[in-house]
């Protein structure tokens, strides 16, 4: 036989093309369309149901960028098309573009109750099936013009169109056709058994029986077809290829286990307000899409999104209630939003499971036992204990896929923590969380799948995400056709919690990863919008405070908790954790909003916190110091208020003999040379010097700084080929206890102030930069004489060490790195710690001179990419560091707290506040002290292993509380089962903390 295939498969795609898709709609009459646009943000659905509105054509441009336009949409059915299914096809202008990233719209009734959504690959509504012939539409649209921000050209280059205030007003789209017709079912399933045939015959060998097998029944199929008479002949042609899909796929195939999904970034290329929107236009869709068929599940994340919902539309929320209680409309995650997990500090982290699984809780009286992150730029070490300690067992994240330089070498398997929790993760092998089931993407998965012969099983987030959309009724078509087709992975609608029951059981003993999940990409988002990072950095400080403060006010003093601002303001703080608003990847709306934000909320919180320790102190004219830090200072207990005692103060700076300034408090001597950098800080009891000969510390680097691409996000191995020391000085001089350093480079403008306090070895180094560069790269380098094979970055309750030099291309990779407030390396019996107060970046290399190894830790400070934010970090910043030589981990850690947590002054009566809970062993560390949500009363401490090893703790609790009916909680603050009974004593409780180990505590009133 000839070989004929590329002619067949050319003609399948241009007859399909050309002829069979546009007879999907036979025949179509025109709606009459009127719109009415809004001049500033959205209305409420009421305002904009009622709006005048004025007469506009096909052809005609609207849409002012961020602006809203509600169309009011009418007309009736011809009565000849009585029998018939009938659609609208509404177009608002939507170009070929993905959806998510242009103009969409939400279609309503006229008395508010909601349709579904409208995007490119998602136009038709359903207007009768059978129709009667005269049905009359009356349908208004709100229709949002959002921008596309690639203009659909060259992506990544700068644009005006991020911020309302530089976007224009011109309008972004022109209308298309608005339209009933005819839908003949007939030709749209023939499509659909066209499109999965010929994918599935291009993914299959060309000597392979089964792709031929295909190919002859396509070219009978497309024989059968009269181009003339398209609608007439497509039965003919479906019954042609009914045979080569009824063939059912072979025992061994691979088993998809498909799930309805619409990753929907909670703000990312458009601000939060349309986020709103966007989750209410793909829930009205997925609702829809659920009627229609029977066998779809669909998934939806974020506790946040659906707040939105209930809040925002109500309309909407109704119909979500209605489909969760089916079962078929599955919340997934137990997370208030999808958030970063590298930069989110313990509380945080813990805090986002805490609020999203309460919400799915209230809300559907679901328990979440899956948590769900796929498109997280990694994962940090410390992560694996906090999903254990929310009762989740399961984790599903795709993104390590996107790593660039190492391939992951499971899809299924165990991760492990750094305290030893594993959880039952999958990697799902489609490599998108965006499949479309197409057969590509379905082959993809079966050949990529890392388990083979061991398991059997993968997930496939199905639907259109990122800015939403979700499934739509071709992907349940292709679904329902792939589920058991020779020569392809059978797939299945299954919830998540089915899959991973399923996988679980056949995979008794997957492998185990053990430590960070790193993602070889997107390194930049731990420096990039410096802002962003220091308001969540300081929000979570500010958040501890609060609690502290609020409950031992309300215990010691009877004032008032405020459990419901504390509960608001925590949830603004996760939400702006959203892994495209912390990392710094989105537009300038979101990070203009995002410091509006967290200004208000600082201000807010520092009313709560100084009304509750104006509380706890009187009135009077003794000043007291609060400690909001988990280790006593200058003698006041942590988590209590005393008068200070000890040292205060910083040492005055005196004269360096050939220029600069030296600092000396009898424990640490600091050189500073006469270009304002740190050639010396000696430990003097050790005798030890921490900079490494020849070096200078504190030295600012310039790099130049543009990735191949993703602006924001990358920074690329090559910016180290080249770097400028900024070593000139604009001016040097004693300002108080503090050596300044001035420095002006390019167009920008650095201030230092270097100082030492008294009885600490300790070098505070406070940085105001007033940054105005364009695609640069700023480090702080510490030069170190340290020899060290690793080092320790904090990371969620606890630290993670990471190795120093580059032996395989795992190591290589990991060139930038996330620190949360310390950076430790030591040599046996010393070491040395950097440590920050909102920093996250950095990195740390090692090079052997003459005699000895230099350790170079290097703190990322500011970046200047231009997309999609063209403004990126320009202005003033600020940071605080400290180089703490002769350090131990404890050191470190205490260091790390005292840099975000400084001690508060107050005038009052009292002579001390003493603290509500506290533990003397240094390694056992309290992170949060607060009073249960539930508004018993109930006092919750929570406590970790700080050090890496094992440690006995005894936890002292003030007067009032029941400790002999405290116990262990999850993170809902629930007793856990099955729990050893705590052992408690006069006042006291006693744990055994293993490395690394968290607990919450829960002690009732008396």
């Amino acid at each position: 036989m000839h070989d004929d295939r590329v002619l067949v498969e050319a003609r399948l795609e241009r007859v399909l093309r050309e002829r069979i898709r546009p007879a999907v709609y036979p025949l179509t009459a025109p709606l009459d369309v009127e719109i009415w646009s809004t001049a500033g943000e959205p209305v409420p659905v009421a305002e904009g149901l009622a709006a005048p509105t004025l007469p506009i054509a096909e052809g005609t441009p609207w849409g002012a960028p961020w602006g809203t336009s509600w169309f009011k949409v009418c007309g009736a059915v011809p009565a000849e098309w009585a029998g018939r299914t009938v659609e609208a096809v509404l177009d608002l202008g939507f170009t070929p573009r993905t959806p998510g990233f242009q103009c969409e719209g939400l279609v309503y009734r006229p008395d508010g109750t909601p349709v579904k959504g409208l995007h490119p690959r998602n136009s038709y509504v359903r207007v009768a099936s059978p129709a009667l012939g005269g049905e009359q539409v009356h349908w208004r649209v709100e229709a949002s013009s959002n921008p596309d921000l690639d203009g659909g050209g060259v992506p990544f280059q700068p644009t005006q169109m991020g911020e309302r205030a530089t976007a224009g007003d011109a309008p972004q789209y022109v209308l298309g056709p608005m339209r009933l017709a005819v839908f003949d079912e007939t030709v749209w399933n023939l499509v659909m058994d066209l499109e999965v045939l010929g994918e599935l015959m291009a993914e299959l060998a060309v000597d392979a029986a089964r792709r031929w097998e295909i190919l002859r029944a396509v070219g009978r199929a497309l024989d059968a077809v009269d181009l003339q008479d398209v609608n007439g002949t497509a039965q003919a042609a479906r019954d042609e290829l009914a045979g080569v899909l009824a063939a059912p796929a072979v025992p061994a195939a691979h088993r998809i286990s498909a799930v309805g999904h619409a990753h929907i970034d909670s703000a990312w290329l458009w601000p939060l307000r349309e986020t709103v929107r966007k989750v209410a236009r793909t829930a009205s869709n997925m609702t829809a899409l659920l009627e229609e068929e029977p066998e779809f599940v669909f998934a939806m994340s974020q506790a946040q999104q659906f707040a939105w919902i209930k809040e925002h539309r109500p309309e909407v929320w109704a119909r979500v209630k209605e489909a969760v209680a089916d079962g078929r409309f599955v919340p997934v995650g137990g997370m208030w939003v999808e958030s970063d997990t590298n930069m989110p500090g313990s509380e945080a982290m813990a805090r986002q499971f805490v609020h999203g699984k309460r919400f799915f809780l209230e809300e559907f009286g679901l328990e979440s036992e899956e948590a769900w992150l796929p498109d997280t730029f990694g994962f940090a070490a410390g992560v694996p204990q906090i999903i254990r300690a929310a009762g989740v067992r399961r984790l599903l994240t795709q993104k390590i896929s996107w790593s660039r330089t190492n391939s992951f070498p499971h899809h299924t398997f165990l991760w492990e923590g750094i305290d030893g929790s594993r959880i039952f993760t999958h990697f799902p092998p489609v490599d998108s969380y965006n499949c479309e089931m197409r057969g590509r993407q379905i082959a993809h998965a079966d050949r990529n799948f890392k388990e083979k012969g061991a398991a059997t099983r993968s997930l496939a987030p199905t639907g259109f995400g990122d800015g939403g959309g979700g499934t739509t009724r071709e992907m349940v078509a292709k679904a329902a056709r792939l589920r058991s087709l020779e020569g392809s992975a059978t797939v299945q609608w299954e919830a998540p919690a089915e899959f991973f029951a399923k996988a679980e059981a056949e995979y008794a003993c997957p492998p185990v990863w053990v430590g960070e999940l790193y993602l070889e990409l997107h390194r930049a988002t731990l420096t990039s919008q410096a802002q962003t990072k220091r308001g969540n950095r300081s929000s979570e400080s500010l958040l501890r405070e609060a609690e502290l403060w609020a409950a031992t006010a309300a215990v010691r003093v009877a004032a008032p908790y405020p459990y419901a601002e504390l509960d608001r303001i925590w949830k603004t703080v996760l939400l702006h954790q959203f892994h495209d608003i912390l990392p710094g990847s989105s537009i300038a709306w979101v990070h203009r909003e995002a410091r509006e934000t967290y200004r208000r909320v600082g201000e807010e919180l520092e009313g709560i916190i100084a009304g509750a320790q104006r509380a706890l102190a009187g009135e009077g004219s003794t000043q007291l110091v609060f400690n909001g830090a988990p280790h006593d200072r200058s003698g006041v207990p942590a988590g209590g208020a005393a008068p200070e005692a000890g040292p205060g103060g910083l040492v005055a700076p005196v004269p360096r003999e050939g220029g600069g300034y030296v600092l000396d408090n009898g424990l640490l001597r600091v050189e500073i040379d006469d270009r304002g950098l740190v050639v010396s800080t000696y430990d003097i009891g050790a005798g030890r010097e921490a900079v490494a000969p020849g070096q200078a510390a504190n030295l600012l680097q310039l790099h130049p700084d543009f990735p191949n691409q993703w602006d924001a996000w990358d920074v690329d191995a090559f910016y180290r080929n080249t770097s400028s020391d900024l070593v000139e000085v604009a001016g040097m001089e004693v300002a108080g206890s503090s050596v300044r350093v001035e420095r002006v480079f390019g167009a920008s403008r650095v201030v230092q102030l270097l100082s030492v306090p008294w009885g600490v070895k300790r070098l505070d180094i406070d940085t105001e930069v007033d940054w105005h560069e364009r695609e640069r790269f700023l480090k702080l380098a510490f030069p170190l004489d340290v020899k060290a094979d690793r080092y320790a970055s904090e990371t969620q309750f606890g630290h993670v060490y990471r190795p120093t030099h580059q032996n395989t291309s795992w190591e290589w990779a990991k060139f930038e790195a996330c620190n949360h407030r310390f950076v430790y390396m030591d040599e046996p019996g010393w070491g040395v710690a950097v440590v920050n107060d909102a920093t996250y970046g950095h990195d740390v290399t090692r090079s052997v001179r003459g005699a000895g190894t230099t350790t170079t830790v290097r703190a990322s400070l500011l970046r200047a990419p231009r997309y999609p934010d063209p403004e990126t970090d320009q202005g003033v910043h600020r940071f605080r560091h400290a180089l703490v030589p002769g350090a131990t981990v404890d050191d470190a850690v205490r260091e790390g707290y005292r840099a975000n947590l400084p001690e508060r002054r107050v005038t009052g009566a009292v002579a001390a506040v003493e603290p509500l809970a506290t533990v003397r062993e240094e390694a056992a560390v309290v992170s949060a002290v607060k009073l249960a949500d539930d508004r018993s009363g109930d006092l919750v401490v929570r406590i970790y292993e700080a050090h890496g090893g094992r440690t006995r703790a005894t936890v002292s609790v003030a007067d009032g509380f029941a400790v002999d009916r405290a116990v262990l909680t999850d993170l809902l603050e629930r007793p856990l089962a099955g729990a050893d009974p705590l052992a408690t004593g006069q006042g006291t409780v006693r744990l055994a903390l293993r490395p690394f180990q968290m607990v919450t505590l829960r002690i009732p009133r008396t």
